[in-house]
C-alpha cells in the first residue's frame, strides 16, 4: 500500500512524456517539407521583395545599392510600357479564360455522352495539355510561318488569301495568333476538370427532371451548373493566375513583339530582368504583379462565394 502513490506518480510522468512526444511528433514529421517549401518558395519571394528596393544590375555594378521606392515611382509615373503591358495582360487573361472555359465545358459535355470509342476521343482531347509550352509554341510558329507554314498553304487553297502572310509579324494578326495557340493548349485543362466534375452529378437528378418535364437546357441550368459551380470558380481562378504568369509561349513565339504588341506584364518582367539584367526594376514589377494577383484572387473568391451554397 505504501508503494502505490509512487507507482501512480511514475505512471503519470510516463503518460505525460508520451503525450508530449505525441504533441510534437507531427511537427517533426512535417519539418522537412516545411523547410523545403521555405527554401524553394519563401526565400526567393523574400529576395524579390528585397531587390525591388535595390538598383541591381550586374552589368553596371557601380550604380547598385538601396534606392527605396524609386523603382516603384518610376513604374507608376514614367513607365508607359508598364500600363500598356498591364492592359495587354488583362485582355490576354480575359479572352483566354473565358473561351477556354466555354470550349472546355462544351467538349466535356460531349465526352460524357455514350458513343463508340469514347475513351479514344477523351485521350485525344487532353493530349495538348501534355505538350510543353516551348514545344507548343515552336510547333505553332512553324504552322504560322510565312514561307513554309501549313496555315498559309491551307488558306491559299481555300481562296481565303492570295499570298503568304506573316501572321506573327503583323500588328493586326499577331495577338489573335497567340490567342489561338494558347487556346489549343489550355482548353484540355478545363475539359479534364469539367469532365471530372460532371462524373460526380447523380444521374437520378436528371431522370427526375425528365419526369417533371424539364428539357436539356433547364436541366443544364438548374442541375449541371450548380454542381459545377465550385469547380468552375476554382479552375478559372487557377487558370487566370497561370495565364497572367504565362511567359514561355509568348517569349518563344514573339518575344513580346512586334512593337510590344504582345508584351504582357510577365513578358515585360522577363525582358527587364533577363534580357536587360535590370533585376531591381524587374523585381519591383514582380512585386506589383504579386499584389495584383493576390487582390484579384481574394476578391474573386469573395464575390463568387466559393464553397457556399447558392
Amino acid at each position: 500500500m505504501d508503494k502505490m502513490p509512487g507507482n501512480v506518480t511514475k505512471q503519470r510522468l510516463q503518460h505525460r512524456k508520451k503525450r508530449q512526444r505525441t504533441n510534437w511528433m507531427p511537427y517533426l514529421l512535417i519539418a522537412p517539407a516545411v523547410l523545403l517549401i521555405m527554401g524553394f518558395l519563401f526565400y526567393p519571394m523574400a529576395n524579390v521583395f528585397y531587390y525591388s528596393f535595390q538598383n541591381f544590375n550586374p552589368s553596371k555594378p557601380y550604380y547598385n545599392g538601396f534606392v527605396g521606392l524609386d523603382n516603384f515611382k518610376a513604374i507608376f509615373t514614367t513607365d508607359e510600357l508598364f500600363y500598356s503591358s498591364l492592359l495587354i495582360s488583362f485582355k490576354w487573361v480575359s479572352i483566354e479564360v473565358v473561351f477556354q472555359l466555354l470550349f472546355g465545358l462544351l467538349i466535356a459535355l460531349l465526352l460524357t455522352q455514350t458513343f463508340a470509342m469514347r475513351g479514344l476521343f477523351r485521350s485525344i482531347a487532353i493530349m495538348p495539355w501534355a505538350v510543353s509550352g516551348v514545344i507548343t509554341s515552336t510547333m505553332w510558329s512553324l504552322l504560322l510561318n510565312e514561307h513554309m507554314g501549313l496555315v498559309n498553304s491551307i488558306f491559299i487553297k481555300l481562296g481565303l488569301i492570295n499570298t503568304n502572310f506573316a501572321w506573327l509579324a503583323d500588328m493586326n494578326t499577331v495577338f489573335p495568333a497567340i490567342i489561338i495557340t494558347e487556346l489549343w493548349r489550355g482548353i484540355p485543362f478545363f475539359t479534364i476538370t469539367m469532365l471530372a466534375a460532371l462524373q460526380t452529378i447523380p444521374q437520378d437528378l436528371y431522370e427526375s427532371a425528365t419526369v417533371d418535364g424539364a428539357g436539356r437546357w433547364k436541366s443544364f441550368i438548374h442541375i449541371t451548373l450548380p454542381f459545377l459551380k465550385n469547380s468552375i470558380i476554382l479552375s478559372t481562378l487557377l487558370r487566370a493566375v497561370w495565364e497572367f504568369n504565362n511567359v514561355d509561349l509568348i517569349f518563344t513565339m514573339t518575344g513580346g513583339g512586334p512593337a510590344n504588341a504582345t508584351t504582357t506584364l510577365t513578358m515585360y518582367v522577363a525582358n527587364q530582368a533577363i534580357i536587360a539584367q535590370n533585376f531591381g526594376y524587374g523585381s519591383a514589377l514582380t512585386v506589383i504583379s504579386f499584389i495584383i494577383l493576390l487582390v484579384f484572387a481574394m476578391g474573386y473568391l469573395k464575390l463568387s462565394r466559393f464553397g457556399k451554397e447558392v
